[in-house]
């Protein structure tokens, strides 16, 4: 199977949470923890993969999501 380009490899995610996670479901704070984030104003720069993407799909109500292309 053919590897993906580096260019889009190198592709990143940066990822604020802006919500507070008191009230949310055990699986959704743990989530949060998962993508490195532990309270509301905490960014994280993560890579853009399917992965992280559906975890991100999980808390949208809780964080921003900024996308960011990869150095050429």
């Amino acid at each position: 199977m053919p590897r993906k380009p580096a260019a889009a490899a190198s592709a990143t995610l940066t990822v604020r949470q802006v919500r507070s996670t008191i009230g949310v479901k055990p699986k959704t704070a743990a989530t949060l923890r998962a993508l490195g984030l532990r309270g509301i104003g905490q960014t994280n720069t993560l890579p853009d993969r399917p992965e992280i993407r559906g975890m991100l799909a999980r808390v949208p109500h809780l964080v921003v999501v900024t996308s960011e292309a990869g150095a050429d």
